[in-house]
């Protein structure tokens, strides 16, 4: 991953140090605010790498979804809890992926009311690619050892775990 950083100085930290002088402990908002930045900077590496074959890293994460499931086929609403978004983005993407030809809706023949989101041959060949330039950037982490990989990912799980709306 590029940087493309032309500041002298790393503009969380002294927002820190601001945040320090006139309102407190800066602790959390400087990782709040780290990890919203990383992010940032991690989707626009994967959604770049993935450009080529004509997706997002968003609708690369459903094809990936799709691929492990046992059946071949997902309800829309299974593809929504486990990638923890909204109802109304699982069908965006679902949407566009038809439209794309990378994935078929059909309705599931046991329960009427439930949509499945499958797989085409056009949609598993544009996974196997994506993936392999995906893996060629190490998921845009590279720059962390495996072993902080881990140790970030252990740190992450409580934070994506955690119940916000209490």
């Amino acid at each position: 991953m590029t940087s493309t950083r032309t500041l002298d100085f790393d503009p969380i930290e002294r927002a820190g140090e601001l945040w320090g002088e006139r309102i407190g402990d800066a602790t959390a908002m400087r990782l709040a605010t780290s990890i919203m930045r990383v992010q940032q900077m991690v989707l626009a590496a994967l959604d770049t790498a993935v450009k080529p074959f004509g997706i997002t890293f968003a609708r690369y994460e459903v094809l990936v979804l799709l691929s492990f499931s046992r059946s071949g086929a997902l309800p829309l609403s299974k593809v929504g809890e486990r990638l923890m978004v909204h109802p109304t983005s699982v069908t965006n993407l679902i949407d566009r992926l038809e439209a794309q030809g990378l994935v078929t809706r059909t309705t599931d023949v046991a329960d009427r009311r439930r949509i499945l989101a499958s797989l085409t041959a056009e949609g598993k060949r544009v996974l196997k690619q994506a993936t392999a330039a995906l893996n060629d950037i190490d998921f845009a982490v590279g720059t962390l050892d495996a072993s902080d990989q881990e140790k970030a990912y252990d740190l992450l799980r409580s934070l994506r775990s955690a119940d916000f709306e209490s």
